[in-house]
């Protein structure tokens, strides 16, 4: 008999970084759990994929969320989750309404806990497997108009880390990264409407390469992958900033330009 194949789980799978996630998990040969929203894009990737399981589920909802969680608990041979659902919101905290800052909480924080809880669970058990929290290199910085996005990524990002040191401390081999992409080409900024041309061409990273760059972090244990040299040495520089002059810079670049952030995302 031929062995069962490895099982891997990704959110947010209907398009863009979860979609590649799976494109790429289905030619390294797992077998493929897809859970988004739109059922009718699911089953669309499900036949690209030559076969799929597919989910649909809203994370933001109760019934959603236990749905997952009880398909994660029961998933036999589950290798690796990749928590990816996600979305931005375009405007000041005080100036949106506050339904869509408390689903972006629900969804980045409450619904990333609950299922990373489930997938280690399932894995430290077997005392094997892989979790990948898609967060932003936002999470290292704050700035006018994304201050949910940026401050959810934050804990995801941090949350990862404590994953890590928790896993260590029990001597288990499972493995966690917190992902964090600068601008990527996909409809993550379609659905905000944001103008893409606004950004230099040179700070955008392709889905392929954003995913390419997670896996291969993964082989390598790395906990933190910020994908672009780039990226990363930004992120270094804001860690020595101090906060009194990063508040400066971004606050009068904000009030002489009159534009909020333009989230990186994912």
């Amino acid at each position: 008999m031929s062995e069962a194949k490895p099982l891997a789980l990704v959110t947010g799978a209907s398009a863009g970084i979860g979609a590649t996630f799976a494109r790429h998990l289905a030619r390294a040969g797992y077998g493929l759990i897809l859970v988004a929203r739109r059922a009718n894009l699911l089953e669309s990737l499900a036949h690209e994929l030559g076969g799929a399981e597919t989910l649909e589920a809203d994370l933001t909802s109760e019934d959603g969320l236990r749905r997952v969680e009880a398909r994660i608990d029961a998933a036999e041979g589950l290798e690796l989750v990749a928590n990816n659902a996600g979305f931005g919101l375009a405007g000041r905290f005080f100036d949106t309404p506050v339904e869509g800052h408390t689903r972006m909480h629900q969804l980045h924080v409450m619904a990333a806990m609950r299922l990373s809880h489930a997938a280690l669970r399932n894995m430290v058990r077997r005392g094997k497997g892989a979790l990948i929290n898609v967060s932003s290199v936002a999470s290292f910085s704050q700035s006018p108009g994304a201050v949910s996005y940026s401050a959810t990524k934050a804990w995801m990002t941090s949350f990862t880390e404590g994953l890590y040191l928790d896993l260590q401390s029990a001597g288990s081999p499972v493995r966690v990264q917190a992902l964090c992409p600068g601008f990527t080409y996909s409809e993550f900024h379609d659905v905000m409407g944001m103008d893409r041309g606004s950004i230099p061409g040179w700070l955008w990273w392709q889905a392929d390469d954003v995913v390419a760059a997670s896996l291969k972090g993964l082989e390598r244990g790395k906990v933190i992958v910020i994908p672009g040299l780039f990226y990363r040495a930004l992120v270094g520089v804001m860690k020595l900033v101090p906060r009194s002059l990063y508040y400066r810079v971004v606050g009068r670049y904000a009030r002489r330009t009159r534009r909020i952030a333009e989230l990186p995302g994912k």
